[in-house]
């Protein structure tokens, strides 16, 4: 599910302040870790969820798209495509594919995206050569100082 920013309809239109609320936006359970991601255009995320459960992720999202062009798609086999500007919320089960380089901020509960996150880290160096030769890109974290 995603939406534009201006389509969030007004709960407070003051004088120097406008605040948007889109209720029952997904149901959140546990602790949320807050997440950036950059992805290289061509990316597919697909190949690093094989081995998971329906082979897709099994955590959902709220986030914003900051910039770029990603594509969702569901085990119901439904897609969408959220690009810059759209506010998401993904529920467990799907998989992204990003069609133009994309900054992603997300939220999601930690005790069921720390496991996707870790296996995707644990297939990162089997998949890295295979999406370089088609075009992607995978970028581990950098060591923090």
């Amino acid at each position: 599910m995603h939406l534009r920013t201006n389509d969030i309809p007004i709960a407070i239109d003051a004088p120097g302040a406008i605040a948007r609320q889109e209720r029952d936006f997904g149901d959140a359970d546990g602790t949320i870790g807050a997440e950036h991601m950059v992805l290289k255009g061509g990316t597919d995320l697909a190949p690093l969820l094989l081995g998971l459960d329906d082979d897709a992720c099994s955590s959902p999202h709220w986030g914003y798209v900051v910039a770029g062009d990603v594509v969702v798609s569901y085990l119901d086999g439904t897609t969408e495509r959220c690009t810059a500007g759209d506010v998401v919320h993904w529920p467990a089960g799907h998989r992204l594919r990003v069609v133009r380089d994309a900054e992603l901020v997300l939220f999601s509960p930690q005790d069921a995206h720390t496991p996707v996150l870790d296996h995707i880290r644990e297939r990162a160096p089997a998949a890295r050569s295979a999406s370089v030769a088609a075009g992607g890109g995978i970028r581990e974290r950098s060591p923090r100082h």
